[in-house]
């Protein structure tokens, strides 16, 4: 077993070289420059690695890119060997990152709270309060004190 700084620093070298091979050195063109590789991560016996990866575009063009990376894995694959130099290079496996649809499944709970929020907002625009403006209780004025002397005097006497 490796340990996990080595891994990372595995995962953060096939992230590079993955990225950089698909920029410059594979002519596919359902790759292009759709495809951002986001993170890697490699087993705890540096056996295998996981490259995520979104694409820009609409559902064609990530199938596109998911077949692309696919058939070019080999040669993805040899580079990240290249470039690491450990004993057997990772086998590379693609996963299309849940990032882009988590983050738009957000944004649209983000607007519901904010419509919702405006509704309650014009709804309580004329509101009135139940009871009181103001419902905490303050302290007697020096009149009203006076008077409550002269009262609690009178009772004493």
């Amino acid at each position: 077993m490796a340990d996990n700084a080595r891994a990372k620093r595995l995962a953060d070298l096939i992230r590079e070289v993955v990225a950089k091979k698909l920029q410059r050195g594979i002519k596919d063109p359902r790759l292009g420059t759709h495809v951002t590789i986001t993170d890697t991560r490699v087993t705890g016996d540096l056996r295998e690695a996981t490259v995520f990866y979104t694409v820009y575009g609409d559902d064609e063009d990530r199938a596109a890119a998911a077949a692309g990376l696919e058939s070019a894995k080999g040669v993805l694959r040899s580079a990240v060997g290249q470039a690491a130099g450990v004993k057997f290079t990772p086998t590379l496996s693609f996963v299309a990152d849940a990032l882009p649809d988590n983050a738009r499944a957000i944004e649209d709970l983000l607007d519901k709270a904010r419509m919702s929020d405006e509704k309650v907002r014009e709804v309580s625009a004329g509101a009135k309060f139940a009871g009181d403006a103001d419902p905490y209780k303050k302290p007697e004025s020096d009149e009203e004190a006076d008077d409550t002397d002269e009262t609690d005097g009178d009772a004493r006497a």
